[in-house]
């Protein structure tokens, strides 16, 4: 049978008895480009993984403004994305290239990339209420680019299939949650605070059914936001303590807590289309809260974000078990965050990501890299619900 040298590649490293893939995540924050060195073995609910290295590499001043002037921002020149779209596969290739070489990692070692794209805007219908138009999301750095500026096969934009098949293109992360972090002797939640929060919900039978992911609301990007907005040199919140050094406001954080996306039905997403510095401005003028201080302000933000993880726990049903809470994402690093989250579930145990064997800092990396791992297999990931659409996610760029 003929088969072109490309896909003859891919079968090889399908049959390997081990992969090493590298999976890349740039979020929301846009503070860097997050890589994991993987290594797999088997697949679907027989897959393991071994993180050999992970990093995160810094964007410089420049990149991170050109990606400001179009990220979450409806009307654009159209112009930068298209060109943005090329360079941000050309730097994240550069940026590859550069960890591979501190790690001493051969690029001929690497069977495969996955790369999550950087999103520039999300938008479910719950959110653009277009009548007859689907959900849509958008992530660009080319995957092109970055397959020809390593000379690795690349795997990218997985989350166009998902909402081709009836999902809002995320949270991505029930898939790889159920097949790596799926206990039969606990029921857990995989709490990820990002720029956005979400969570995975992990019954002990997660394997046959009952798992869901969602967004709750904001993470730590409103916050970082607000204290680069207001604070100079800062572009976030460093130890809590401009929050620390103020007081929640009752009424902003009843305010914050009233838009729509909270009475929306779950599972649903969110971005920082809706939670931005407008948001939080319209809610101030709101709760009548115009003279408090930038502290306490902060102080508010960092409950809200806590509050609206607790009331998506809550509505959903997932605190009825008593899971076990593991916290991965830049949120982990926010001591007032983590108090106030176990205040508000202090019936829970609250862990650090990594006692469960993976870096919280790695985790979305590793998990887009098990998502190629899955596309190589041609597998799908069986299907908890209609919101969980079953299906292979993932582009193939070679580099030739």
């Amino acid at each position: 049978m003929f088969m072109t040298s490309g896909v003859y590649k891919l079968f090889e490293i399908a049959n390997k008895k081990r992969r090493l893939i590298l999976g890349l995540m740039s979020g929301t924050s846009l503070d860097g480009l997050d890589l994991a060195l993987c290594e797999f073995s088997g697949f679907g609910f027989e897959t393991k993984v071994s993180v050999l290295n992970h990093a995160t590499k810094s964007y410089d001043e420049n990149f991170k403004s050109r990606i400001k002037e179009i990220f979450s921002i409806r009307n654009v020149d159209l112009q930068q994305v298209c060109i943005l779209n090329a360079h941000i596969g050309r730097i994240h290739a550069q940026l590859i290239n550069e960890v591979l070489a501190e790690w001493k990692i051969p690029i001929e070692e690497v069977d495969l990339i996955a790369s999550h794209g950087q999103t520039i805007f999300h938008a479910p219908a719950a959110h653009h209420r277009i009548n007859s138009m689907p959900n849509a999301t958008l992530q660009i750095g080319d995957g092109d680019h970055i397959a020809v500026g390593t000379g690795i096969i690349t795997i990218s934009d997985f989350r166009q299939k998902n909402i081709a098949a009836g999902g809002e293109g995320a949270p991505l992360a029930v898939y790889g949650d159920r097949l790596l972090f799926s206990s039969p002797d606990e029921t857990r939640v995989l709490l990820n605070i990002g720029g956005i929060s979400n969570f995975t919900f992990l019954p002990s039978d997660a394997a046959s059914s009952g798992s869901f992911s969602t967004d709750a609301g904001p993470g730590n990007g409103l916050m970082d936001a607000f204290v680069k907005a207001n604070f100079p040199g800062k572009s976030f919140d460093e130890d809590a303590r401009i929050a620390l050094a103020g007081k929640v406001h009752e009424g902003l954080l009843s305010a914050l807590l009233e838009d729509a996306f909270f009475k929306l039905p779950f599972p649903k997403t969110t971005g920082p289309e809706l939670f931005n510095l407008h948001y939080l401005k319209k809610a101030i003028a709101e709760s009548k809260a115009e003279e408090i201080s930038k502290e306490d302000i902060m102080a508010t933000l960092n409950r809200f974000t806590a509050q609206s993880i607790t009331k998506a726990l809550k509505e959903t049903g997932a605190l009825d078990t008593k899971p076990v809470v593991y916290v991965s994402g830049g949120g982990v690093h926010n001591p007032l965050l983590m108090q106030n989250l176990k205040v508000l579930l202090s019936e829970l145990r609250i862990e650090n990501f990594d006692k469960i064997g993976i870096h919280p800092d790695a985790k979305e990396a590793v998990l887009f890299a098990l998502l190629a791992n899955e596309c190589l297999a041609l597998n799908v990931v069986p299907q908890v619900d209609k919101n969980v659409p079953s299906v292979r996610m993932g582009k193939v760029s070679f580099p030739d």
